[in-house]
């Protein structure tokens, strides 16, 4: 039922946005192996062929095009000083959205719909292409929220970057048939509001991205305990800055566990 589902919300979603039709390198591989970077601040330009992740702290991140697009994550009202060209937003939580954003923001894309069903986003923001996946959430007393949450897709400059948001279960190969290959992810570490530790290895192990980026970490003691789940399985590389320059030509041999400052 839920393939049936998916296939026709990704159809109405084809339909309502014919610019995104085009097709899509992440998914084009969906099976196969993954191909072999403070706010506020004046950056330097990117290359034709790179990538700026830009760590804000908890689950937001500015992603920054080489066409100089700017999209900031899991958008709670802070997006470090600058005005994103759009936004995503996940609901488990308020620290990840805001019933008030900015109204310059001229793309805000909500991982849940407000008026029921899976929210179905596919656009072209820029030289940015988004997409996402819903995932369903914990909702307290109400139980399991179907399509809650989405895992957020962007295309940019080769690259496959996907930010898993607030995820609360596994991934199955429905969900990895939809989200494709992933060369970079952003992932909630916590190991209790979202997942156990554990049980978020196997989802990257499923998803075979070369660069993880752990987020939504809440301090040190959690992020240690995290490393050292992963220990042995990702390469560990700790910055001492909260952004990082990526592209298809620098991303590493074996998978790597990327550390930015944040919280």
């Amino acid at each position: 039922m839920r393939n049936l589902l998916v296939s026709f919300c990704f159809g109405l979603a084809a339909m309502a946005t014919p610019a995104a039709a085009v097709q899509s390198d992440c998914l084009a591989i969906a099976s196969g192996e993954p191909r072999v970077v403070p706010a506020a601040i004046e950056l330097a330009k990117l290359g034709s062929e790179e990538v700026r992740l830009t760590f804000l702290g908890h689950s937001s991140f500015i992603i920054e095009s080489p066409g100089g697009t700017r999209i900031v994550t899991d958008y709670a009202g802070y997006s470090g000083g600058i005005l994103p060209d759009a936004v995503t937003m996940n609901r488990a939580h308020s620290s990840h959205f805001t019933d008030m954003p900015d109204p310059a923001i001229k793309h805000v894309l909500r991982g849940w719909n407000p008026e029921g069903g899976p929210a179905v986003h596919d656009v072209e923001i820029g030289d940015i292409r988004v997409r996402n996946v819903t995932t369903d959430i914990r909702g307290g007393m109400a139980g399991r929220v179907k399509d809650g949450n989405s895992i957020f897709v962007f295309e940019v400059a080769g690259l496959c970057i996907g930010h898993l948001g607030h995820l609360h279960h596994l991934l199955g190969p429905d969900y990895v048939g939809l989200i494709g290959r992933l060369d970079v992810v952003m992932v909630p570490v916590d190991g209790g509001y979202t997942m156990g530790q554990a049980e978020m290895l196997e989802v990257l192990k499923t998803l075979k991205a070369r660069v993880v980026i752990p987020m939504h970490y809440f301090g040190p003691a959690t992020l240690n305990r995290f490393i050292g789940t992963v220990s042995g399985t990702y390469a560990l590389e700790t910055s001492t800055s909260p952004e990082r320059i990526l592209s298809v030509a620098t991303l590493p041999d074996s998978p790597k566990l990327l550390v930015l400052p944040g919280y």
